[in-house]
């Protein structure tokens, strides 16, 4: 049966339409260029044989939907279960920060600063997903955010983080709000994802206007 709402199947949807120039396929399969993200996503014709060539081809792979199967041939390596929250405007209030644009060139200290406090699966053209905003002391990356899947009518948050001595100023906060404000002046709704087992996570998200939707989960996949 065909996905009812665009954020049912977010990779598939990001593939075949505004990050399509990341696909990489093996027939109805798709997934990113594995140096940007794991995901990948079937079209309505996919095989077992397309999922198994894809990750022969070029590694792990990972589902991002309700339910996902895992096709006969690859075999369940990691699974993280996530609530799906949606806002089409973020509330007022929190802190400022003075903040800036990342560039390219601040991939490597990013992709530190994710792999110290792991946000979430974080590669190393993760940051070329979408624009990212960081936060600065002395110098130093302490804290940013930024955009991961876009697809057509909706942007995601994704990529939030702030090094442990620095946690406590109102930074990520302040930061996605930036971010989200940023993907609603453009018309889309925003989204994000978080562990489902993360209430505080949860709750603080929905202080900034964020609802639940869905309970994907995120599984990732090997040859088996």
């Amino acid at each position: 049966m065909p996905a009812s709402h665009p954020l049912d199947c977010p990779v598939q949807n990001a593939l075949t339409s505004r990050q399509a120039s990341l696909a990489v396929a093996r027939g109805d399969v798709l997934r990113f260029d594995p140096a940007y993200a794991l995901f990948a996503a079937a079209g309505p014709e996919a095989t077992d044989d397309e999922w198994v060539a894809l990750a022969r081809a070029t590694g792990p792979v990972a589902l991002f939907e309700t339910d996902p199967a895992v096709p006969a041939g690859l075999r369940e390596i990691d699974r993280i279960d996530c609530l799906q929250m949606v806002a089409t405007e973020i509330t007022s209030g929190g802190r400022e920060v003075a903040h800036e644009d990342l560039t390219d060139a601040d991939g490597p200290e990013m992709l530190a600063l994710a792999t110290l406090t792991k946000p979430g699966p974080f590669y190393a053209k993760t940051h070329r997903l979408g624009p990212f905003i960081g936060v600065r002391h002395e110098g130093r990356l302490v804290a940013m955010a930024g955009e991961r899947l876009n697809l057509d009518g909706f942007g995601e948050v994704s990529g939030v983080c702030t090094h442990p001595d620095w946690r406590g100023h109102g930074y990520a906060g302040a930061l996605m709000r930036v971010v989200a404000r940023r993907i609603l002046a453009r018309g889309d709704a925003v989204f994000l994802h978080a562990r489902i087992s993360h209430a505080d996570t949860i709750a603080f998200y929905e202080t900034l206007g964020f609802r639940p939707r869905a309970t994907p989960s995120y599984v990732v996949m090997d040859l088996a």
